[in-house]
C-alpha cells in the first residue's frame, strides 16, 4: 500500500471524529449563549434548552453506535451500554464505577469527568446590594456555572436512553471535582 492510500484509509477511518476540544468549546458556547445571552434572567429555561440539545445529540448518538445491535432486553443492559460503550465513544473513557437500587435507579460515577477536567470559571464577584461572603458567592456561583454545563451531557444520556426505549430522568452530582455522578431514575 502507497502512501496516499494509507491517507485516505486515514482520512475515511476518521471521517466522522470531531475533534474533542472543538466539541468542548461548543459546549461552553451553548451555556455561554444560552446562561449570559438567550436566556440570562431565566437560569432555569437554560438549563432546560441546554439539557434539550444535549438530548437530541444523544439521540443521535445513541442510533449510530445501536445501529447494528440487537435491542436491549432489559434496563441493565441498556445501562451497561451506556456505561462502557457510549461512554467509551463519547468520553474516551468508560464508567469508572456503576451502582443500582435494582428499583429503576442507576447512579454512574466518573471520577474524572472529561468535560470537567479543564473547567475554569470565572470568580469575580458582582455586588447585589448587600455585602455578603465574597468566598462563599464565588463558589456559589462557581457551582451555578458548573451545574448549567453538566445540563447537557445529562441531555446526551437521556435521549441516548430514549432512543433505547427507556424513558428517564437524568441529574447530575458532583462532589469533588472533575468527579461527576449522573442518576439516571426510569420512568414507570
Amino acid at each position: 500500500m502507497d502512501l496516499i492510500e494509507q491517507f485516505d484509509r486515514g482520512v475515511e477511518e476518521m471521517g466522522r471524529e470531531v475533534s474533542e476540544s472543538c466539541v468542548e468549546s461548543l459546549v461552553t458556547e451553548i451555556v455561554s449563549s444560552y446562561c449570559n445571552g438567550f436566556y440570562a434572567d431565566k437560569p432555569e429555561l437554560a438549563a432546560r434548552r441546554i439539557e434539550a440539545i444535549g438530548f437530541q445529540v444523544g439521540h443521535q448518538l445513541s442510533e449510530r453506535y445501536t445501529m447494528d445491535r440487537p435491542r436491549f432486553t432489559d434496563h441493565l443492559e441498556a445501562i451497561k451500554f451506556i456505561c462502557k460503550d457510549f461512554w467509551s465513544e463519547v468520553f474516551k473513557k468508560q464508567i469508572d464505577n456503576l451502582k443500582t437500587n435494582h428499583r429503576g435507579t442507576f447512579v454512574l460515577q466518573d471520577n474524572r469527568f472529561r468535560w470537567l477536567s479543564r473547567m475554569s470559571v470565572d470568580p469575580s464577584i458582582e455586588t447585589l446590594g448587600s455585602i455578603q461572603d465574597p468566598s462563599a458567592m464565588a463558589e456559589n456561583k462557581a457551582a451555578q456555572a458548573i451545574g448549567m454545563h453538566l445540563y447537557f451531557p445529562c441531555g446526551i444520556i437521556r435521549g441516548a436512553l430514549s432512543n433505547l426505549g427507556i424513558p428517564c430522568a437524568v441529574s447530575a452530582d458532583i462532589s469533588n471535582l472533575p468527579a461527576c455522578s449522573f442518576v439516571i431514575r426510569i420512568k414507570a
